[in-house]
């Protein structure tokens, strides 16, 4: 035997040993439930995610702008606890989605709370990379040893909160640049960005991907948010006015109130009766943003939500009492006010059921292609 056969020899055995590691590294990470996919931490993890938020962050608002209205500090204080818990809330959501062990779930609250706490602005988005390496890693050692329920809460709260610390602050100062850079932005290309920004987010909303992590995430406020909640707003009014027909009355309160998000089946059999909705986004957000400069000054995530709960309505008016608090606003105007009911209701309804006539007769789809399965 040469050299040659040698060395082809030793190769192939390396590469046969290579090739068993692997494959035993990807066995062992099926047993222990670690399925790594794009559809798995941007679709399932975030969309949990969202949930978390809204349990906590949202309901906060929620319960913060009634004690507003009615000068009960019951609501506020109960509003402030709600809010406090969005980092172990998102954290605890995303394990959930990642269908972790209980340790492993339950360790995961001191790891949101570290990792939001840490990153400031961004936090959001430092929580959901944070905790889907943490809930990923404590998966594998979960149910190893006999002493699990001190091995597991252990290895979870220390690559969660040792992640925490020092990547967290990283995380959170690119997010709040971004977001900043994004926020600027529209100030400076209000009607620019007041369309890109409405279509994209809208786009978002509608697709199983969460618009409202994405906005927590990157802290769009302002007139960003503003346009944000426009493009919502026209993806859900829209499409729950423009399926009245074929889906009624609870088919309107499920997309108006819910998400437009139920007729991404019907999106992927007819792509063009998305067109409706995506036209009447492009001309409310600059409308948004250069003619009623509405702006959202409540919590982010507000700015990804629409007509969901009228949390992002809601978000608009916190923004107003926290402006008059620090003294930015006098008081609530009627420009105020009707703007906002423009932009998240009346101009939504009119614009899409213009656009929809206007495929109709042209025969780009007919209304049955619009009915939902509820």
């Amino acid at each position: 035997m040469n050299t040659e056969e040698l060395n082809d020899n030793s190769t192939e055995k390396e590469t046969s040993k290579a090739k068993r590691f692997f494959n035993a590294c990807s066995n062992y990470c099926k047993k222990k439930n670690v399925k790594p996919s794009l559809k798995t931490y941007f679709i399932d993890a975030m969309g949990k995610m969202a949930l978390g938020l809204f349990a906590s962050l949202l309901i906060g608002t929620i319960l913060d702008t009634i004690g507003d209205l009615t000068h009960l500090d019951f609501f506020v204080q109960l509003g402030s606890y709600a809010s406090q818990a969005s980092g172990a809330a998102m954290a605890v959501a995303i394990g959930y989605a990642l269908k972790t062990p209980p340790l492993v779930l339950f360790s995961l609250v001191a790891v949101g709370i570290s990792a939001n706490v840490l990153g400031g602005a961004g936090g959001p988005l430092a929580v959901f990379f944070i905790a889907i390496i943490t809930s990923e890693v404590a998966k594998l050692f979960s149910n190893t040893t006999k002493i699990d329920i001190l091995v597991t809460p252990l290895i979870t709260i220390i690559v969660g909160c040792g992640l925490a610390m020092g990547i967290a602050p990283g995380i959170g100062y690119l997010a709040n640049l971004i977001g900043n850079g994004i926020n600027k932005a529209t100030e400076l290309q209000p009607f620019l960005m007041g369309i890109v920004l409405a279509v994209v987010v809208g786009v978002v909303l509608t697709l199983p991907i969460s618009s409202a992590a994405i906005c927590a995430s990157f802290g769009i406020t302002g007139l960003a948010g503003g346009a944000a909640l426009a493009g919502c707003c026209c993806q859900m009014i829209g499409f729950a006015v423009q399926s009245f027909k074929e889906n009624k009355w609870s088919g309107l309160v499920a997309q108006g109130i819910g998400t437009s998000m139920l007729q991404m089946p019907n999106i992927v059999k007819k792509p063009v009766i998305w067109l409706p909705t995506t036209l009447a986004s492009a001309i409310c957000g600059p409308l948004a943003t250069c003619v009623f400069k509405l702006e959202m000054n409540g919590p982010a995530i507000s700015s990804g939500m629409g007509t969901c709960g009228l949390v992002g309505p809601i978000g608009v008016i916190q923004g107003w009492f926290n402006d008059i608090d620090a003294g930015l606003k006098a008081n609530i105007t009627a420009l105020d006010i009707s703007g906002l009911i423009l932009i998240s209701i009346i101009l939504p309804i009119v614009l899409t059921l213009i656009f929809h006539f206007i495929c109709l007769k042209l025969h780009w789809y007919k209304n049955e292609d619009l009915k939902l399965e509820l």
